[in-house]
């Protein structure tokens, strides 16, 4: 797990010897909090890499490493594919310690995959089509709302692990995102998919939609985080607040499919970023259109030796130019910089570049 995470981030963590642990962290984010989260694309920020951008990123990092560090991996234990810990503990006990921050929801994804009847016979792990994915954290210390200018909200999806995420991740056929339904004031006003036209990859809609057919009353990973998003953001109504999504692999997929679904699922969200780490593309170009008009910013960071975030059928469209250098980086142009999706390859040599 922890050589995954490092494949997208060894040049960022060498810029400055090895990352600081949170405990450790003194930049002050303050009032230019919206600058970091996106609000202008990044511009100015990455080449050289901000020293306090770099923090941050590694920061979500962090709580990405949590939620593999807290997934129960024994295939012969019977909490396989739970979390290991309690929402109390839960990142203390994954070694982060004085974050600020409190876990206040464990989420599950569920698989679609219709099993053959012979998997009956097959061990448990096989087809364990319900899984602990990730968890939402809320900032509660008062200190460090104050460092980073806001009261941020995290969203932290870990990467592939069980048999049937495997599986979904292999249904590279993009289907429609059907926008949410307004069931009150909090709900954006239903889009339907002709006029909207965004898609995306099966598999992931999938883990992100799916219950389990045999207990109707078993959430969604998508109902899980609507719903407690819904009641943070009424908690602290009026105060200023972040949504921040981050995940690696799969975990950087649901992350951008949950901030695109969140944003629309809500009438006044706060400002929503997406931090994602060694993610495949996803949707097509009508969803990044989307996700643009919508204002939600994403940061990729990707390592140039990642096949994964170039695989053909994983078409999220970025708009690259190609430079031939040797570093083998590309640079987004200025048109597609401006409107809000961002990646940052990290290069052979080290360093970071905006795709």
């Amino acid at each position: 797990m922890d050589k995954m995470m490092n494949a997208n981030m060894p040049q960022l963590r060498s810029s400055s010897s090895m990352s600081p642990p949170l405990t450790s962290l003194t930049n002050k984010v303050g009032k230019r909090w919206k600058e970091y989260q996106g609000m202008n694309n990044w511009n100015g920020l990455l080449d050289p890499l901000d020293e306090n951008l770099r923090a941050e990123i590694l920061r979500y990092g962090q709580f990405v490493e949590a939620a593999y560090k807290s997934f129960e991996f024994d295939p012969s234990s019977p909490d396989y594919a739970t979390c290991k810990f309690p929402k109390r503990t839960h990142l203390e006990r994954c070694g982060l310690h004085n974050t600020g921050y409190k876990v206040t929801k464990h989420l599950r994804a569920t698989s679609g995959i219709k099993l053959p009847t012979w998997v009956d016979k097959a061990p448990s792990w096989v087809a364990t089509q319900s899984s602990y994915i990730g968890y939402v954290a809320v900032c509660h210390n008062k200190e460090e709302i104050k460092r980073l200018g806001r009261r941020d909200i995290v969203v932290a999806f870990r990467g592939t692990t069980t048999c049937l995420e495997w599986l979904e991740n292999l249904r590279a056929t993009l289907n429609n995102v059907v926008q949410p339904t307004a069931t009150g004031i909090t709900a954006a006003e239903p889009c339907s998919v002709e006029e909207n036209g965004a898609m995306v990859e099966s598999g992931f809609l999938s883990l992100y939609t799916s219950k389990l057919s045999d207990n109707p009353s078993f959430m969604s990973l998508q109902d899980m985080v609507r719903k407690e998003i819904g009641r943070i953001l009424k908690t602290y109504e009026g105060e200023n607040l972040s949504l921040t999504f981050t995940g690696h692999s799969l975990g950087a997929a649901l992350a951008t499919l949950t901030a695109y679904d969140i944003r629309n699922s809500f009438l006044r969200p706060p400002h929503v970023t997406v931090i994602s780490f060694g993610g495949p593309r996803i949707g097509n170009r009508s969803f990044r259109r989307r996700l643009e008009e919508q204002g939600t910013k994403v940061l990729r960071i990707v390592n140039s030796d990642d096949v994964i975030t170039k695989i053909p059928g994983f078409v999220f469209d970025e708009v690259e130019k190609k430079e031939g250098d040797v570093e083998g980086k590309g640079e987004m142009d200025a048109q597609a910089r401006g409107r809000g999706t961002v990646a940052v390859v990290l290069g052979d040599r080290g360093g970071a570049s905006a795709l």
